[in-house]
């Protein structure tokens, strides 16, 4: 086919690659407007951009999609198909109906869950064991155009936003060229989404990081994990924004050699001053134990055993290595930034 390429972060490059791969003639990729980025505020493309420009593919970035000239461009390339892979603006019923086969979006998750901007962190922030992408046959809702294909990947316990991600761009780039097979062989129709049954799984901000120890340690294992690598889950410790990397959820009480058995760090865990592991008045928040390689928090359901952290101005570290040059005691109380 004749494809009309638009998407714009690293999530969308796979699905181009896999469409130039699969023989398709992508005549134009339409990206966001470069942006600036660092101290410096030097303009940097689009990763979309980088890597239409590498296989030479004309690129155009338009400030408004729904602007008359736009539509016209886009006309121009007399194109079959337009992909859309998170490209970032509300395409005009102009551009949804301009091509034979339509606007074809890869949108990463099982619909009609999690509809909305960030899907993939969504899905391990609120405990799925199984996500997945679909093709979808886009209308004027939002994420809300029949369904045409679709595939399931699962969540590993230990699955971050990052590896989600990853895992989702890939499989969304091979159900592209599967879905764009089907549309030309006519062997697939689109299927009504119905309602959601799933909150709108709304924009990523760094204030949604921002750690409730009140919530169960279940729920801030989660955080933490969904929002690897970006925006990152944090909490205030001694004046600072310390930031969680790495978390594992313990049940509510347990012994002192009980927590070093649970740590990465194994045999030679000790509690360093403050309240007994067990005491049951700590507020959530709280530091209960410090081990040789981690420390628990209290929270407002079973503790955080915490292993990796970073902060402000220094690497990522595992918290073994923090310990060494940041000295904290049990009964420390970590809160809201």
């Amino acid at each position: 086919m004749r494809v009309i390429f638009m998407g714009t972060p690293d999530f969308s490059v796979g699905t181009l690659e896999a469409l130039i791969a699969a023989g398709h003639d992508v005549c134009l990729a339409v990206t966001q407007p470069d942006k600036p980025k660092g101290r410096g505020g030097k303009m940097q493309y689009p990763p979309v951009k980088e890597k239409a420009l590498f296989h030479g593919i004309p690129v155009y970035q338009p400030r408004r999609v729904r602007e008359s000239e736009c539509v016209e461009e886009l006309r121009r390339y007399h194109a079959d198909v337009i992909v859309v892979v998170a490209f970032g603006q509300i395409l005009p019923k102009s551009i949804l109906e301009m091509t034979p086969y339509g606007c074809i979006n890869v949108h990463a998750s099982l619909l009609p869950k999690y509809r909305g901007a960030a899907p993939i962190q969504w899905a391990i922030i609120e405990g799925e064991e199984v996500t997945g992408v679909t093709t979808m046959q886009m209308d004027e809702g939002l994420d809300t155009g029949d369904m045409l294909l679709k595939t399931e990947v699962p969540i590993a316990p230990d699955e971050t936003g990052e590896t989600l991600h990853d895992k989702l761009a890939s499989a969304g780039a091979a159900l592209c060229v599967e879905t764009l097979k089907a549309l030309e062989e006519g062997s697939v129709t689109g299927e009504k989404q119905g309602e959601s049954p799933t909150a709108y799984a709304r924009m990523l901000t760094k204030e949604l990081g921002n750690i409730d120890w009140t919530q169960s340690a279940v729920q801030i294992e989660r955080l933490v994990r969904g929002l690897n690598s970006w925006p990152s889950a944090y909490t205030r410790w001694n004046g600072n924004v310390l930031k969680i990397w790495q978390a594992k959820a313990l049940p509510d009480i347990y012994s002192a050699s009980e927590a070093g058995a649970a740590s990465k760090a194994g045999a030679g865990a000790t509690q360093t001053g403050g309240p007994k592991a067990g005491a049951e008045s700590a507020e959530p928040g709280t530091v209960r134990t410090v081990e040789k390689d981690s420390f628990t928090v209290q929270t407002g359901d079973g503790l955080l055993q915490v292993l990796e952290v970073q902060m402000p101005g220094k690497k990522r570290m595992e918290t073994g290595a923090f310990l060494r040059g940041n000295p904290m005691k049990a009964g420390a109380l970590l809160t809201r930034e």
